[in-house]
């Protein structure tokens, strides 16, 4: 039972997600999207501990939704985006960290990170994270200072 919740929380967080996409416009083509992360090609990033698998729009040119891979221990370091970006859990556990405190994004969970905001993210130690990903613009990790 409580599992099943999980997953409708993550289809009702994805759909609340993609409507804000749609409402914007940044999805006007109409298209149906389907993709299983499991059977999504991963691209390395730069810097490594984190892959991408491109599921709608470009991330290095505006709005987007990928699935992203952590390595177990993955260290983001202390950073802001210049966008809003949406995240929800699929497998393992997002860590965030930000002046409130901590979060464990898991299978089901969703987080909003409001554009500007300073933080620091990661991947479980044990499992790493592989959790989907989207935002109104394009992607981009500014360092904190």
């Amino acid at each position: 039972m409580k599992r099943s919740l999980w997953i409708v929380g993550a289809v009702v967080a994805v759909m609340a997600t993609w409507s804000i996409g749609r409402v914007q416009g940044q999805m006007a083509d109409g298209k149906v999207i389907f993709a299983a992360a499991e059977q999504s090609k991963f691209t390395a990033m730069p810097g490594g501990g984190t892959f991408t698998a491109a599921i709608w729009g470009d991330a290095n040119q505006g709005a987007h939704g990928t699935f992203t891979k952590f390595v177990p221990g993955y260290d983001a370091g202390m950073h802001t985006h210049t966008n809003d970006v949406w995240i929800v859990g699929i497998k393992g556990a997002y860590l965030y960290k930000d002046e409130a405190g901590e979060k464990r994004v898991r299978p089901g969970d969703f987080l909003r990170v409001p554009g500007g905001h300073k933080h620091w993210s990661g991947g479980d130690k044990k499992d790493g994270a592989v959790f989907y990903e989207e935002s109104s613009g394009k992607f981009d990790l500014v360092p904190a200072k």
